[in-house]
């Protein structure tokens, strides 16, 4: 598959090499807003087609599938574009700035009978099954409580937009998407009440704390913010035992792949898993299995997310109203 690229930040540099890397897959063009920028990223990573704007990377026959790395705000445009002309979709997360948006992207590439995925890679990791598979098996007995937290300490470059609301920023809906698809996944459901607080700049979220009820009895306390020392981890702690891991969004890159088991007798257990979770993410999206579970996790996940950002704007817990999906392609 010929994937084009939308945009050139930090992020598009790190997953091109993934995409290059992957039996199959081929990275064939670049757009940017200039043909210099677009240029200078193709000489870098040795792309033949440089372009200049997204709407000329849609017209080149040359690629057959779009990774879409642009601020939130645009992702409903540009992914709903690249459906229409017949472009399979790897969209950044958040996948957009509402459910809304989300469904009207899995509308769009439904009826042009194309296939999506968010890029969130920590999904497709084989130790994310693993982590999964034991909790859900019940190795920790019953879940009770999940813990998650995901920071970086002020990630900003001039013109950031994470820092600009009209381009969908802020903490809550970039970090808040890893932070609440753990405890969603761990939990096995979606939550049916939330509450968020958050600490604002520049009118978006610097820094969000949120709590979030589940059914049986479940409960996540979630942390997410600029403000704060690098953070990639979560425990979802049973009647039993606690699953721990400090780095699910990404693996660090200097440490063995791993997760921990405390049992109630103090005693604990660490599990290796590698694995190129990147690469997975790409596979599963250009392989021929159906994208069903993961498109509904996405939707519902932003719909979680848009009941946060109420209750941190209203200053009260949100009941969740979750989208139902149709099959995709």
């Amino acid at each position: 598959m010929r994937f084009g690229i939308m945009g050139t930040g930090r992020i598009t540099r790190r997953l091109v090499a993934d995409l290059q890397s992957t039996d199959g897959v081929a990275v064939t063009a670049i757009a940017s807003r200039s043909a210099e920028r677009a240029n200078w990223f193709a000489s870098q990573y040795g792309i033949e087609n440089a372009v200049e704007g997204y709407q000329a990377l849609l017209d080149c026959d040359e690629v057959d599938a779009v990774y879409l790395a642009l601020p939130p705000a645009l992702h409903r445009q540009w992914a709903v574009a690249a459906a229409e002309a017949g472009k399979h979709v790897l969209c950044e997360k958040p996948l957009a700035v509402d459910a809304q948006q989300a469904i009207a992207i899995h509308a769009a590439c439904q009826k042009a009978q194309v296939r999506w995925l968010d890029a969130t890679a920590w999904l497709h990791h084989a130790r994310s099954k693993q982590m999964l598979d034991f909790v859900h098996g019940g190795g920790i007995g019953k879940l009770g409580h999940v813990s998650a937290a995901v920071s970086f300490y002020r990630p900003f470059q001039s013109g950031e937009h994470r820092l600009r609301a009209d381009l969908g920023g802020g903490a809550l809906l970039d970090l808040g998407w890893y932070a609440v698809g753990i405890a969603c996944r761990m939990a096995g459901v979606m939550p049916q009440r939330v509450f968020a607080d958050c600490v604002m700049e520049q009118q978006v979220p610097l820094r969000a704390n949120a709590m979030l009820w589940f059914d049986q009895d479940v409960t996540a306390s979630l942390s997410v913010g600029y403000d704060t020392a690098t953070r990639k981890w979560f425990e979802a702690a049973g009647s039993e035992a606690s699953v721990i891991c400090d780095d699910f969004t990404r693996p660090w890159a200097d440490r063995t792949t791993r997760y921990w088991v405390h049992n109630s007798a103090g005693e604990v257990q660490a599990h290796e898993c590698a694995d190129r979770q990147e690469q997975r993410m790409i596979e599963t999206l250009i392989g021929d299995q159906s994208l069903a579970e993961f498109n509904q996790f996405a939707i519902q996940t932003q719909a979680v997310l848009d009941a946060l950002i109420q209750s941190a704007r209203e200053r009260q817990a949100i009941d969740v109203v979750v989208p139902s999906l149709t099959a995709s392609p």
